[in-house]
């Protein structure tokens, strides 16, 4: 059994964990890093993708963060994710409808501002709907 360190996701709506992990893989920007207890300090973006989490008691989770920032050190490792949502919670049927709304906004719009922002929402939809599909 791994020596557990504490881990904190948080995002801007909530803090989603604080608790003792045994073991942490992020989708760092420049690929994928494990974090296990007295890791060495680092400090990573994180692109689109599934945080990987083992619990202390031999469960694991799977949570899709937007981006964001991770910094691990002494007192552990810290996500700071632009968007993150437990992979249960993420429904390829509902994704594709939102980018379809999201498509006719973008067909919809008036001036740049209201384009830019509907397709900056395609974007983030489509990074959500292409890392469900590695589920």
């Amino acid at each position: 059994m791994a020596e557990a360190f504490q881990f904190e996701l948080v995002s801007p709506e909530r803090l989603l964990i604080s608790e003792a992990v045994e073991e942490v893989v992020v989708p760092g920007s420049d690929g994928d890093f494990g974090v296990l207890a007295h890791h060495a300090p680092l400090m990573s973006t994180i692109r689109p993708g599934f945080i990987e989490v083992k619990h202390t008691d031999g469960s694991a989770s799977k949570i899709f963060v937007q981006g964001g920032f991770a910094d691990t050190g002494p007192n552990g490792l810290t996500i700071l994710a632009e968007r993150a949502v437990p992979a249960e919670d993420l429904k390829a049927d509902v994704i594709a409808a939102e980018i379809k709304d999201a498509e006719e906004d973008l067909a919809d719009a008036s001036d740049d501002a209201a384009r830019t922002a509907a397709q900056h929402k395609i974007g983030q939809l489509k990074e959500v709907q292409a890392a469900l599909a590695t589920l």
